[in-house]
């Protein structure tokens, strides 16, 4: 009985559908510069080493890279999808991501994203890269979520207590 009389006093304040949404928010907690940097290094772990297999090995050299662009490419993101998409699904991070004690989940459960969310958060991620523009949305936006976030519905969680810069 103290417990209700406490709340309807105001001494307790009552949960509400916002506050479970502030709630499961909070699993995004990973500022923007330990992901500008665990991008970076997925960049150099996994696609640079990717195009030099891809320019020297299949095509020969740049030049034959330059006159086959679109085939380069689709050789470049083919094993760059399945590779990244792999280690979202089974560790839930990237080497980047691990590096910087990041993890990808849902942004509503906080889980393991479905496959579709991850197929959807990489082609997004790849529109962002290649237009530019949409990269400075979390600068705009009150909870610093990029368009891939926002589209997949999955976002990237810090999973050390002190926060990374």
């Amino acid at each position: 009985m103290a417990r209700w009389r406490d709340t309807k006093q105001g001494k307790i304040k009552q949960s509400t559908k916002k506050d479970a949404t502030l709630i499961s928010s909070s699993n995004c907690s990973a500022a923007l510069m330990p992901r500008f940097k665990a991008f970076l290094t997925d960049t150099f772990m996994i696609t640079m080493p990717l195009m030099y297999i891809i320019f020297y090995f299949v095509f020969g050299s740049r030049e034959e890279f330059a006159m086959h662009k679109a085939m380069g490419w689709f050789y470049i993101f083919a094993p760059h999808f399945s590779i990244i998409l792999t280690l979202w699904l089974l560790k839930q991070q990237t080497p980047g991501l691990k590096a910087y004690d990041l993890k990808l989940v849902n942004s509503k459960t906080g889980e393991v994203p479905s496959l579709l969310a991850l197929i959807n958060r990489y082609v997004h991620t790849t529109i962002c890269i290649a237009l530019i523009i949409p990269l400075f949305l979390p600068f705009f936006n009150k909870r610093k979520r990029t368009l891939q976030d926002i589209m997949s519905g999955t976002c990237i969680k810090q999973l050390s207590t002190e926060s990374q810069d």
